[in-house]
């Protein structure tokens, strides 16, 4: 296939497939919000909402609207989910819970700072859609909260003993590298640069590792090496997607070095956790190859694979780097080989070693209108910017 027929297929699948899954089986029209817990054919079979997943949801209605097309109803359904989160999602103190029930009530407490980030930029892209001060005021609200919160992230909530092993996470600082732009039109200009500074220095100075070419999840305060199961940590999904993000950050500032560190980055990792027996990417890796505490390790997941793809294709459409298409057709044809359900719509989100479905469910406490369609829409942009980009190279060499 060639450039053009791969954006036509991820096109397609995203809005003749995905976006109508969710539309069609995911609003509750009765106390709002929405249904992530979806088995194969789309029939709800768990009606507890989970914060992130629905502040995810709003962000994909409200992103569809504002970048491809201004339909009412995607718009309508951003909505239908941010009233719902609006008028049932915070704590008295402004933290967003993890889960609630059906009708609203709190479940688990606001442990986990991923609700906030996901708030924000849920209620910044629906700021954009429809310029709702009320909206934009909840998206910097929390995004301030989230600042403050950073260096302790669970605060009260964790359950680790203060001091004797303090740790450092990689998912925060990778997601304010993506949640900083999203914000961008409501924040200060200088409070955005000093942010996407420190989100770079920290995920490429700090958590990648020179020696290895890899990028911990969990290092010590001072960036140094925890032999432990926590510091042994590879997540290659982790650090895959974060590529993308710096390299979007890179070509704000045209920072062209950067740009091919980050695609050099993603290529190490690909190459380090793609399963040489079986294909796919690993879940988690131990660095020093001892068995890893998470007996899912082995397992190949939806969000890993197609971020995965949206790193290599703008690694390939900045770089030229051909071993980024070598790559990307490879993990195309393993991804899609296996994830998308073409009988019931959707993707997989599961597989096991194997890369046989180990779940059938389209969406459930962690799965949800999220990777699969920014991913889809990342690669049908992408790859029509690099059938552009090539097209007239090749028009000028003739």
């Amino acid at each position: 296939m060639g450039y053009k027929e791969y954006a036509a297929l991820y096109r397609k699948n995203l809005l003749e497939d995905v976006v109508p899954f969710w539309m069609k089986n995911s609003p509750d029209k009765e106390f709002g919000g929405y249904f992530t817990c979806l088995d194969r054919s789309g029939n709800v079979f768990d009606t507890d909402k989970f914060i992130w997943l629905q502040c995810r949801e709003v962000w994909c209605f409200s992103m569809l609207y504002n970048k491809v097309e201004q339909k009412q109803e995607w718009l309508d359904m951003a909505v239908q989910g941010a009233e719902f989160l609006q008028q049932y999602g915070r704590d008295a103190a402004g933290s967003w819970y993890f889960s609630l029930t059906r009708s609203g009530e709190p479940l688990i407490q606001p442990y986990n700072i991923f609700s906030d980030c996901f708030a924000a930029m849920a209620f910044g892209q629906l700021y954009q859609a429809t310029g709702n001060e009320a909206y934009g005021k909840i998206a910097t609200d929390t995004f301030y909260n989230i600042l403050k919160r950073q260096d302790n992230p669970k605060g009260k909530y964790s359950k680790a003993f203060p001091g004797t092993r303090p740790l450092q996470n990689f998912a925060l600082p990778m997601i304010l590298c993506n949640l900083v732009l999203e914000m961008e039109p409501l924040l200060d200009k200088d409070l955005v640069e000093s942010t996407i500074q420190h989100g770079v220095h920290t995920v490429m100075d700090i958590f990648y590792q020179e020696d290895t070419g890899l990028i911990l999840e969990n290092i010590t305060p001072d960036g140094s090496f925890s032999d432990s199961f926590e510091g042994r940590l590879i997540n290659p999904g982790h650090g895959l997607e974060a590529m993308w993000f710096i390299m979007d950050l890179a070509t704000r500032n045209n920072d062209t070095a950067l740009i091919r560190k980050a695609t050099d980055i993603t290529l190490s990792l690909l190459e380090y956790g793609w399963d040489k027996e079986h294909g796919g990417i690993f879940y988690f890796l131990d660095v020093k190859g001892a068995p890893p505490q998470q007996l899912e390790w082995d397992q190949k997941l939806w969000w890993v694979h197609i971020e995965t793809m949206i790193s290599l294709l703008k690694g390939y459409l900045h770089t030229g780097d051909e071993r980024c298409w070598q790559w990307f057709q490879k993990v195309h044809n393993y991804a899609w080989a296996r994830f998308p359900d073409p009988s019931n719509g959707e993707w997989f989100g599961y597989l096991n070693r194997e890369g046989k479905p180990l779940l059938t469910l389209k969406g459930g406490k962690w799965k949800g209108c999220f990777h699969v369609p920014r991913g889809l829409y990342q690669c049908w942009k992408t790859l029509e910017e690099i059938s552009a980009k090539y097209e007239v190279l090749s028009t000028q060499a003739k």
